[in-house]
């Protein structure tokens, strides 16, 4: 149960440090410490559930590998197949794909409606020949843009939790060598973010530490 615990304390920790750059120090007898943890804990169980029922509704795309769900240190992360929501060189949503963001908007408003949702765009490295884009970064930030507008406008995601952001080619998961590889590379994630409490900043590079054993914590 104690190894259960510090496992998630410790995945907890690596969101937190991997998001804000900032030092945690977790104190026995800081009340403010273990809010902060309970906080972050109840963050990640909320996160894990909204997974959890993204893998029921959607078990038929990611089946077809249309659509992947991993826990990263960024937060939850959706990966949509960037093929199957846009045609080449385009920034409109194909409508085919309006099944799969209706699913995930309802979670993002059901399940997690506190939490914030980043929009990020990625492409192939291959140059664009046949489109008016000066480079893949704008096309990729016209769709993560495309994205943003659809949740925020056609499925009443508050726009105040919702960013979008272009990467361009410079975020690739495989190699471009491939055919397959600039698949995997042509893609959006739509990010659930966790929430976290900011701290003090020192000079020091960031650092997890822990000044009492783990059971001090309770």
């Amino acid at each position: 149960m104690k190894m259960k615990l510090f496992a998630k304390i410790a995945l907890i920790a690596f969101l937190s440090l991997s998001l804000s750059g900032c030092t945690f120090i977790f104190q026995k007898g800081r009340r403010s410490d273990i809010r902060k943890i309970e906080e972050l804990s109840k963050q990640l169980d909320e996160l894990n559930q909204a997974r959890g029922i993204l893998e029921s509704r959607l078990a038929g795309e990611i089946r077809d590998k249309q659509v992947k769900l991993e826990m990263m240190e960024k937060g939850l992360v959706i990966t949509v197949v960037g093929d199957i929501v846009f045609d080449s060189g385009k920034d409109k949503i194909r409508p085919a794909v309006y099944s799969i963001l209706d699913k995930i908007s309802l979670v993002l408003k059901e399940n997690v409606p506190q939490l914030s949702v980043g929009i990020e765009g990625h492409t192939d490295n291959q140059p664009i020949q046949y489109s008016n884009w000066k480079s893949n970064w704008e096309l990729s930030v016209a769709r993560s843009l495309s994205v943003l507008h659809f949740l925020v406008d056609e499925k009443g995601i508050s726009p105040e939790r919702i960013s979008a952001i272009g990467y361009g080619e410079y975020h690739p998961v495989a190699s471009n060598d491939t055919k397959q590889g600039c698949q995997l590379n042509r893609r959006v994630e739509i990010v659930i973010l966790p929430r976290l409490t900011k701290v003090k900043e020192t000079k020091e590079p960031a650092r997890f530490e822990l000044k009492e054993p783990l059971e001090n914590l309770k």
